[in-house]
């Protein structure tokens, strides 16, 4: 892992109204790396998430995805926020999977994959399909490609939601508990497939309650409360023997 980090925080600050969620975030994740972030409810994490792809905006500091700001552009040392076009341009080479699934319900989940390479990219019906296929065998749902949401369970749904935003090609994918709305049993079919991408070098951030999987899988682990990083470092050494008093007690009621 080498260069540019693929993504870079520098003093992030995000607030609702008097609620200041973000207190300045520093943190680094590298091409290639499995980077989590774990904490309780309320910590920040979904939030810092959702300004990697501007679907909120910085209130202070910078973000950069791949060496480019996020949702701004710099002229003489002042940030000016870009157009909505340049932002859903920027936001192509970013994957996000949610905590819901947000699949279009009408759509089978063939179609469900197919659909941004075409309306975003304008691809052929004929790319988009053969790579819809290719990516719904991959997370292990080639049998069924013609089901609508309904009629696939809660895991199923994620899977396709995976592999819809993997039809994007993204350099980046964000990941925001992607297995916390799921019955027990349908958890590991999701980290299986999120184990797969690690494998193949996707760069990816992972905002989990699965321990295990950042143990395991993890390169990188933050722990946030209060919307500031009170603990950085390799997942095994951070889950095994935490240095904060606060991490300790999080992780004692979590491990």
């Amino acid at each position: 892992m080498t260069g540019e980090p693929m993504v870079k925080a520098e003093g992030v600050h995000k607030s609702y109204g008097a609620a200041h969620i973000l207190r300045g975030i520093d943190l680094e994740v590298q091409n290639g790396e499995v980077f989590c972030l774990v904490g309780p409810s309320g910590s920040g994490k979904s939030t810092f998430l959702r300004c990697i792809n501007h679907l909120e905006r910085v209130d202070g500091g910078r973000l950069s995805v791949d060496g480019q700001l996020v949702g701004y552009r710099e002229k003489n040392g002042k940030l000016y926020e870009l157009k909505d076009s340049e932002v859903a341009v920027q936001r192509r080479d970013i994957g996000m999977v949610f905590q819901r699934f947000n699949l279009f319900p009408h759509m089978t989940a063939l179609a469900n994959v197919m659909e941004a390479p075409i309306q975003v990219k304008g691809e052929s019906k004929a790319v988009a399909r053969e790579r819809a296929e290719r990516l719904l065998d991959r997370v292990g749902l080639r049998d069924k490609m013609g089901n609508y949401p309904s009629q696939l369970s809660g895991g199923q749904q994620q899977r396709v939601a995976i592999a819809r935003a993997l039809a994007m090609e993204p350099k980046l994918m964000l990941f925001d508990e992607p297995t916390s709305a799921l019955d027990p049993e349908l958890v590991g079919d999701v980290l299986d497939v999120m184990r797969d991408l690690a494998e193949s070098g996707m760069t990816m951030i992972v905002v989990t309650h699965e321990m295990g999987f950042a143990r395991e899988v993890g390169d990188s682990l933050v722990f946030m409360d209060g919307g500031v990083v009170v603990e950085s470092g390799n997942p095994r050494d951070v889950l095994g023997n935490p240095q904060h008093d606060r991490t300790k007690a999080f992780l004692s009621k979590v491990l």
